[in-house]
């Protein structure tokens, strides 16, 4: 009989293990962990609590993650706040650019704007950008993290640019894009391709409707 077999006929005929109870017990196997033989219902056992262990590592692991989830969240919400109440653009950006650095740790942030319009040209906010960096931001339907600083946004950084190993960017939009957050680190682990982005996103939405409302 091969093994398929055996299990299959078990399944078929679970009163083997009552009518067989005698015999099961005689039964010594290999212990899991160790070379000596233990019996069938000790290995059940073991089997158990290594099943247990495998759910209790995983309740912590989501535990874990939901705190973090939790802790961003609370944090999104003070941005939040800070952005709907400021009354002009000259608050939006410092609120915008403080919760980046001292909530978010996000050590180097730059925002440039080019609303339809207007703008406000003695902040340097609102300083030239190419047409290259504009096609860049609209064509981000998610928001987009890189080891390299994209298009020609690296001489925004300034004299911090050599030093910056991960960028994210986030496109301000209302229908179409009207301005391009960038963010870097000198971690070259703080942004890579392959991390979620919601948070970022709902950073780029209250961000876009705060500048939206001033800027009309």
């Amino acid at each position: 009989m091969t093994p398929d077999a055996v299990v299959n006929y078990l399944k078929q005929h679970p009163e083997f293990f009552e009518d067989q109870s005698e015999f099961l017990a005689t039964i010594m196997i290999p212990h899991p962990h160790g070379g000596r033989a233990i019996p069938i219902s000790e290995r059940q056992i073991l089997t158990l609590r290594d099943k247990s262990k495998q759910l209790e590592d995983k309740l912590r692991e989501l535990i874990v993650f939901g705190e973090e989830n939790d802790a961003i969240g609370e944090k999104v919400h003070r941005l939040t706040l800070a952005l709907v109440t400021a009354r002009n653009i000259e608050a939006v950006i410092a609120a915008l650019h403080f919760n980046l650095r001292e909530d978010f740790t996000v050590p180097h942030t730059v925002l440039r704007l080019w609303p339809e319009g207007g703008s406000h040209a003695e902040l340097p906010e609102f300083g030239a950008v190419s047409a290259a960096t504009r096609d860049f931001a609209e064509s981000l339907a998610q928001p987009y993290c890189s080891a390299h600083a994209m298009v020609d946004t690296a001489e925004w950084f300034g004299e911090a640019a050599p030093r910056l190993h991960s960028f994210a960017y986030v496109a301000l939009r209302n229908g179409r894009s009207f301005g391009l957050l960038a963010m870097a680190s000198e971690d070259a682990q703080r942004f890579y391709p392959e991390m979620g982005t919601l948070y970022l996103k709902r950073i780029g939405e209250v961000a876009s409707a705060a500048l939206t409302g001033l800027l009309a």
